[in-house]
């Protein structure tokens, strides 16, 4: 089997690629639905890739990996790694998973990340109104993450929350950083009280809160959190769209915390997780399959994390719905530090009409059936989907 064609379309706000090959197989995946403008760099990699073996997945990589960087630029790698495996498996008649090991659970637990509603405001009642929804949604959610501090408008919301001038950045993850104010830190600290009023013990509470964080404020807030016995706080000062990992400063922050720290979505192959993981620098990692550089990279790191006591959380909160087949294949796999991948949903609404494979619900108790259909699991429908194809993509399926 030989690779004859990398096509990529935007299909909604997700680039999609699809691998063709000789013997009429073609692998698909899902980019996040904020990355329409990678289509370009997914098809500078087309001509590697023509000719390869496209069920040898690691030699096939070899030749294109170092074409990616920190997120975003890792997207274009990682998505054609995913479709890769996705046609590996139906060329063989197996699941990914079969193909990476062989599952070790037969369904995988979620965390919500979104399945979000609107926020009225950011005072302490707004957060607990906000987390008592998403408990009461159909998924039955056993874990929920809320964006709080510098990863929500709260940073500009709260009057006085930093000490610092905010930019107004005109990309998603711009960078705000300062310093947080005794008030600032108060107020966060009294959502996160009403917030865990509401969830008690019956779900684990995670918080999103950066990046953007100095260090000795970063510390000060872990402390005044430790009350509240939180699964994890995330990205506190480096991580959504930061290129570099900041392991050292993330050591200095760990060693003082009883509650766990979590970063890792920004980052790109496992080397740059070498020194967050061999020094527990975070007590979490969460690397994004459609980010890291795929499914292999992604379980490599975990295997790598068990070894030192870390957890492992991947994030995938945009990846869509072939991103959400490709979460399930690769953490079905994953060694006992697993603890819940980030959900994602079908953005725009209509995706979930494109595609077949999925169980209905989707998630049940907050866990998800892994499936054993050929390849990822979850199938775009190119009858159902042509539709959507902008113009100049119109031959996507052909």
């Amino acid at each position: 089997m030989k690779i004859t064609d990398l096509r990529c379309a935007v299909i909604g706000r997700s680039p999609v690629v699809r691998i063709v090959t000789d013997e009429g197989v073609s692998g698909y995946a899902q980019a996040e639905t904020w990355k329409p403008y990678l289509k370009p760099h997914i098809l500078a990699l087309r001509e590697a890739l023509i000719g390869e073996d496209p069920t040898l997945v690691e030699r096939t990589m070899r030749k294109i990996r170092q074409r990616g960087g920190f997120k975003p630029w890792g997207s274009a790698v990682s998505v054609v790694e995913m479709a890769l495996w996705d046609l590996a498996g139906k060329a063989a008649g197996l699941p990914v998973h079969r193909l990476l090991g062989g599952k070790v659970r037969d369904r995988v637990r979620v965390y919500n990340g979104s399945v979000r509603f609107p926020l009225a405001g950011h005072r302490p009642e707004d957060y607990a109104d906000d987390l008592a929804r998403m408990m009461a949604s159909p998924e039955g959610f056993t874990i929920i993450k809320q964006p709080i501090g510098f990863h929500s408008p709260m940073k500009r919301e709260v009057p006085d929350f930093t000490y610092g001038e905010l930019g107004a950045g005109p990309f998603h993850g711009a960078l705000d950083r300062g310093p947080v104010t005794e008030r600032g830190l108060r107020h966060l600290v009294s959502c996160v009280a009403a917030m865990k009023e509401v969830a008690g013990d019956r779900i684990g509470l995670a918080l999103d809160c950066g990046p953007g964080w100095m260090l000795g404020d970063a510390i000060r807030l872990v402390r005044m959190l430790e009350p509240y016995n939180l699964l994890w706080v995330e990205d506190l000062l480096s991580g959504d769209y930061t290129p570099w990992v900041d392991a050292g400063s993330y050591r200095e922050l760990t060693r003082t915390s009883a509650t766990p720290i979590h970063t890792g979505e920004q980052i790109y192959l496992r080397r740059n997780f070498k020194e967050l993981i061999e020094t527990n620098a975070v007590h979490v990692v969460g690397p994004d399959p459609a980010d890291v550089g795929g499914l292999a990279e992604l379980k490599w790191i975990a295997e790598h994390a068990d070894l030192h006591g870390i957890t492992m959380a991947p994030h995938g909160t945009a990846n869509g719905l072939l991103g959400l087949g490709a979460l399930i294949q690769v953490s079905a796999t994953l060694p006992d530090n697993f603890i819940a991948f980030e959900y994602t949903t079908g953005d725009p609404p209509w995706w979930n009409e494109i595609v077949d494979g999925l169980p209905d619900p989707i998630v049940v108790n907050g866990m998800v059936e892994v499936p054993d259909r050929p390849g990822m699991g979850v199938e775009l429908v190119p009858e159902r989907a042509r539709r959507y194809l902008a113009e100049g993509d119109e031959g996507f399926f052909d």
